[in-house]
């Protein structure tokens, strides 16, 4: 059964984004799912524990193995579009929760419920809502968090499925995809109650966890060939939807931005430490690829109620999903961690670094000899012995 809810984005945004919200935004109404004759669930012997999210590639606080009974847990984000500038030479109009691009992890235990109130800051454009691919029912919630600037909503759902999910912003039709690649999405981990374990059942734990959430970008460009910049989404929308139905970014990046976590924004660990590395992809394929080392347990699909793969060099990550990898440092020095379409990694900037502190292993690699002259024969051929 549905009701009807009214789309109301006030003067101020009709004012400043005419195109986006007469062509495709402004509905007369929004379907949204009943759920008023349904009984509440009742949670109230649980013990609820609130949870302070932090901006990625880090995770906030949490166990990786349940303490006890399910718990209620509690989240709050706040909607921002802003700009950001994706690249020395691009800016774009985003669309983000809590500021960053992905969203921040979230991580609960399976059978735990998820309570997050979702607010859409009073000085946003547009409406807003979250799916949850870890969810049941309503369009993952999709159609009970529909928000408009100025207005916050609570949803609680239970997380029946161990393993990492992305969630993403739906507010339907054309908006979906804009919202997406707009920076609207992020990752929830579901860990099993008991933790993780690998291949043979046996527990396994990491020391550190990097959530990598991948973004491709699509920033329209003027005669010249520049990046072009706008004074809001609405207005950069008929251009970017343009160069989005090309199908070619402009901008593969993790985390947000080039260079967002290479240089001074490199990750770190130290030798001997396990590193799970989440991954996510909310529109578009990857291969994710640790460049001098492995993924020595893979849940490529994400999902924790399968056994891991072991040893692989690359792994899959299909659009809209998560995976996760978890990879044990034998070496020090800087390793690259790819998109392994290395056009995205290298010229359009899906490329992250870890530096590893520790003692150099020769037993593992050795540079036998360093580069040396080696002698030409009087022809201009080399030499063979």
């Amino acid at each position: 059964m549905f009701s009807r809810r009214a789309t109301l984005i006030g003067a101020a945004g009709l004012a400043a984004a005419p195109v986006l919200l007469t062509a495709m935004h402004a509905r007369a109404a929004e379907e949204v799912t009943d759920t008023s004759d349904a009984p509440p669930a009742d949670v109230s012997g649980l013990q609820r524990i609130r949870r302070e999210l932090v901006p990625p590639p880090f995770v906030h606080e949490h166990e990786q193995v349940a303490p006890g009974a399910p718990r209620v847990v509690e989240f709050e984000m706040t909607i921002i579009e802003k700009e950001v500038q994706v690249a020395k030479d691009a800016w774009l109009q985003a669309m983000t929760y809590n500021g960053s691009i992905p969203g921040p992890m979230m991580v609960v235990h399976q059978d735990d419920y998820v309570e997050l109130t979702l607010k859409n800051d009073a000085n946003n454009l547009m409406q807003h809502n979250i799916d949850f691919h870890a969810a049941t029912g309503a369009l993952g919630g999709g159609s009970l968090t529909l928000v408009n600037p100025g207005e916050q909503v609570v949803l609680r759902f239970r997380a029946t499925k161990a393993g990492t999910f992305v969630y993403h912003c739906a507010p339907g039709g054309p908006m979906i995809p804009w919202h997406v690649v707009s920076g609207m999405h992020g990752c929830i981990m579901v860990l099993p109650r008991e933790g993780l374990s690998d291949h043979a059942g046996r527990p396994v734990t990491y020391d550190r966890l990097f959530y990598i959430g991948e973004t491709e970008f699509y920033i329209p460009r003027d005669e010249s060939g520049a990046f072009r910049r706008y004074p809001d989404a609405g207005e950069s929308y008929p251009d970017t939807l343009a160069v989005m139905n090309g199908l070619v970014p402009t901008h593969v990046v993790f985390n947000g931005a080039v260079g967002a976590l290479t240089g001074d924004n490199a990750l770190s660990a130290r030798q001997g430490e396990r590193v799970l590395f989440v991954h996510s992809q909310a529109n578009r394929d990857t291969r994710p690829h640790l460049i001098g080392g492995h993924g020595d347990l893979v849940w490529e699909h994400g999902k924790f109620s399968n056994p891991p793969a072991r040893d692989f060099e690359t792994w899959f990550i299909r659009g809209g999903s998560a995976g996760a990898a978890l990879y044990t440092f034998l070496q020090p020095g800087i390793y690259a961690y790819v998109n392994h379409n290395l056009i995205e990694a290298v010229n359009l900037g899906a490329t992250a670094h870890i530096k590893v502190e520790g003692e150099w292993n020769n037993d593992l690699m050795e540079q036998v000899m360093p580069p040396t002259a080696f002698e030409v024969a009087s022809d201009g051929r080399t030499a063979l012995p």
